[in-house]
């Protein structure tokens, strides 16, 4: 059985942590879940089409799609956030996942051509190897109906870097002095140099433990090699998530439109994308 062997183990660290739980539900997370939902909804097909949301961790996108009518199979590489989708029943209390399953990218146990849309929204920044990532997107391929579409997230290079800067404070009584720590710019200096963020057990920087980050252009050349030969790339976030106090903005509906009007206007820019941090790609099967 194929699976893939370059996931790190932080990252399993992080899941199992469950501070994946309620991500997309505060701060810059508000921003990337309503932009991509509007992507989705460009995009997919009407319902009752099948959703395959394979690294969907606990179940975000899934449910809310489900509860749009859509049949969704969720598929997660780590347990705990198996076990945390089943806690989201809660919240979407009429519907229900077709199934949630533990899988691995490189190897779905679905038949060729049965989903009319994959998301591979969290796979490719895990998955380190090069050729294992090639191996995820042409399993997504595989599992893809003639037209199907594939949406596949991705980080940027300088998507850690320039986070540090908008938390940078070495004053007052929480100081923030990530930015003068040499071992966290010379992770950094790797990020920009390959896209390869080496962080083993989280020891330099806590987030999501050891990755690759793609330019937009390398998101592009990936999923070309894994047969989808034309891709249209968002910036999820534009600029909108240096915006302070998002959450309180969030609140109003005048400012909550506003930042996200300034999202779509530098959407798929790729002289500005990289400074979204977080990317998505929308590619279609011939």
């Amino acid at each position: 059985m194929k699976k893939s062997k370059s996931v790190d183990n932080s990252a399993l660290t992080y899941y199992e942590s469950g501070f994946e739980r309620n991500r997309l539900k505060t701060n810059i997370g508000l921003i990337e879940f309503e932009r991509t939902k509007e992507i989705l909804l460009e995009n997919l097909p009407k319902p009752p089409a099948v959703i395959y949301d394979i690294g969907g961790a606990y179940g975000e996108y899934s449910w809310w799609l489900a509860s749009l009518g859509y049949e969704v199979h969720l598929f997660d590489l780590f347990p705990k956030n198996i076990e945390m989708s089943h806690e989201l029943a809660l919240e979407y209390p009429n519907c229900k996942l077709a199934s949630a399953n533990v899988g691995d990218a490189v190897n779905i146990p679905k038949k060729d051509k049965s989903a009319d849309a994959v998301l591979l929204m969290g796979p490719l920044y895990h998955i380190t190897d090069y050729n294992e990532r090639i191996a995820a997107i042409k399993e997504s391929h595989r599992l893809l109906k003639d037209g199907g579409v594939l949406f596949t997230a991705a980080l940027t290079p300088y998507s850690v870097l320039l986070y540090n800067i908008t938390v940078y404070n070495p004053f007052g009584d929480n100081p923030n002095r990530t930015l003068e720590d040499p071992s966290f710019i010379k992770m950094v200096e790797r990020e920009l140099k390959d896209g390869h963020h080496i962080n083993p057990d989280n020891t330099v920087y806590s987030g999501i433990g050891s990755a690759y980050f793609h330019t937009a252009k390398a998101l592009r050349e990936e999923l070309c090699a894994g047969e989808f030969e034309s891709s249209k790339i968002h910036g999820v976030m534009g600029g909108a998530w240096l915006a302070n106090n998002i959450d309180e903005l969030w609140k109003n509906k005048a400012s909550r439109n506003a930042l996200m009007n300034t999202v779509r206007l530098l959407d798929t820019n790729e002289e500005i994308i990289g400074l979204s941090g977080h990317l998505l790609a929308v590619s279609r099967k011939p």
